[in-house]
């Protein structure tokens, strides 16, 4: 539509308007505390970091008073952005970047500190140990205030989808070809360079650092190829085994079938959770296709960062955990195991009694097989569907697909899951408590 010329108003004045005028001091400026409400949720994570041990990291600073330096961003912030972002399902540190500038509950967080998404993004996976420290003392004071007591847990697995292509996974030979041709690329790069002397030093080591990097991936690749070839013929005594593969791009990932059926690159996230109070006690991530077997390293885990499971402990797992090695390990710890015997259906047809003890079975792995078999139990274990809260949860917030690539980033970024989800159910189980006291 065009507009009428504020000339041509049949009265023959022209209209009195209110016009932008973007010259004009902005009437109602702000300070930044009052950028967000007293009860907004930034403030509640601000309020959950001051409690966080934050000596590990301000110890590591090199600059400091008296000495020449650029200040540190204050680990705090970081610590608090990363929270709250989480939280929202963000899961970018470019992202996060921009919300610190046109984000008020983000902006007030920042309370005029600049960040960078690169300080952003290293800081994410550059203190995995103070991760894992932060996470292990949070359920400690959880539990020394009653709020996780360990007495009945409950693990489940979800195959999140990794940084790497399906065109990615290379075999040995392929592999061999490239890593030649990287090669060749990094000696070309090194004649150019010496020919060249209108490159800045910033490009040469930009170009240095891809191919070398390049390089690298490969090398891995390799070996990650041998050790997914040496699975493979354990599996398969009889008959030859598939092609092994690796991905160049994350070599550590690996190909698994996903929950909507389609065969993906992904890590194996793993999650034990307190059924009564759902707060995740331990977490890990493999690169394994399936849960057989994760079972024991699990409990050796909580029982490393907590303590010992107590005696007459519950524990429950789906059918794919139940190796009978892990329900024997598992069963001498005087730990009940809750999980379904396999192949009930064809046993039956066969006219055997599935919960009956097979020869050779352990003591605890018969006790296993003949509670599965009572009412009793298999009502208990429709408690095991609590175990998927935490996964719905971490799901929500954004853990689809990881941005970092390799296992020990992985599981930083699942560790930030972790704690912004247990300080989270930490302050959900502390306001019943708050009120009654009030």
């Amino acid at each position: 539509m065009k507009r009428q010329d504020a000339s041509s108003n049949v009265s023959g004045g022209k209209p009195r308007l209110n016009s932008p005028d973007r010259s004009q001091i902005d009437p109602s400026p702000k300070r930044i505390d009052d950028l967000i409400g007293p009860d907004h949720p930034a403030r509640v994570v601000w309020a959950l970091v001051q409690d966080l041990d934050f000596t590990p990291l301000y110890d590591g600073i090199k600059a400091v008073e008296h000495h020449a330096g650029r200040a540190a961003t204050d680990p705090c912030l970081l610590v608090a952005l990363w929270l709250y972002a989480t939280k929202e399902g963000i899961g970018s540190a470019r992202a996060i970047a921009g919300r610190c500038q046109d984000c008020d509950p983000f902006k007030w967080l920042c309370g005029g500190v600049n960040v960078n998404y690169h300080t952003i993004s290293d800081f994410r996976t550059d203190h995995p140990e103070w991760l894992q420290q932060q996470v292990v003392h949070n359920i400690a004071a959880m539990r020394a205030e009653g709020l996780v007591d360990l007495q009945q847990l409950g693990q489940d697995g979800m195959r999140v989808r990794a940084s790497a292509g399906n065109d990615s996974f290379k075999s040995a030979e392929r592999l061999e070809e490239l890593l030649a041709e990287a090669q060749q690329t990094w000696d070309t790069l090194q004649a150019e360079f010496e020919q060249d002397l209108d490159l800045s030093a910033r490009e040469r080591a930009a170009q240095e650092r891809a191919a070398r990097e390049r390089m690298e991936r490969l090398k891995q690749a390799q070996e990650e190829v041998r050790k997914i070839a040496e699975q493979r013929a354990a599996r398969h005594k009889q008959g030859e085994a598939p092609t092994a593969r690796a991905s160049t791009t994350d070599p550590e990932s690996r190909r698994m079938k996903m929950g909507d059926g389609g065969i993906r690159p992904a890590y194996n996230v793993e999650f034990s959770s307190d059924l009564q109070s759902l707060v995740i006690v331990a977490a890990d991530v493999v690169n394994a296709g399936n849960d057989a077997g994760q079972m024991e390293p699990m409990v050796q885990k909580i029982e490393a960062e907590q303590a010992p499971l107590p005696a007459g402990a519950e524990y429950y797992v789906d059918g794919g955990f139940a190796t009978l090695e892990d329900v024997e390990s598992v069963g001498r710890r005087n730990v009940t195991v809750y999980s379904p015997v396999r192949e009930v259906a064809k046993q039956q047809q066969r006219g055997q009694d599935p919960y009956v003890a097979k020869p050779g079975d352990t003591p605890q792995v018969a006790a296993w097989r003949k509670r599965m078999g009572t009412a009793e139990a298999q009502q208990k274990y429709k408690q095991r569907s609590k175990t998927e809260w935490a996964n719905a949860e971490c799901r929500k917030r954004g853990l689809q697909q990881f941005l970092v690539r390799g296992l020990e980033k992985v599981k930083s970024v699942v560790l930030w899951f972790v704690l912004t989800h247990n300080l989270l159910r930490m302050v959900a189980l502390r306001a019943p408590l708050i009120q009654t006291t009030a």
